[in-house]
């Protein structure tokens, strides 16, 4: 048996190093947003408001269905949250 290493979860279940990239991107800003909202101690209606979406779109935030949210979808709503999202590219090698 040949024992691998990875650098994320991503990296071992995604089909391909783009596909990992962006369930990385993804899983920070809904580990970032759910944190916030927790923080604050919003309700979801009251989350839901904040965000610009509706009430069920909060549940699936904060119970982590990370398949159910795009990239784009997830700044906005870190945004309207009153986060700043920032993104550092740097060469793979």
């Amino acid at each position: 048996m040949t024992v691998q290493q990875f650098d994320s979860i991503w990296d071992a279940i995604e089909d391909s190093p783009a596909e990992a990239a962006n369930m990385k991107l993804r899983s920070e800003l809904m580990i970032a947003l759910k944190a916030h909202l927790s923080k604050a101690e919003l309700s979801q209606s009251e989350a839901a408001r904040l965000l610009g979406v509706t009430q069920p779109r909060i549940s699936d935030l904060m119970r982590g269905k990370i398949n159910l949210f795009a990239l784009d979808a997830l700044v906005n709503m870190a945004v309207a949250a009153g986060l700043r999202v920032e993104l550092k590219v740097t060469s793979a090698g």
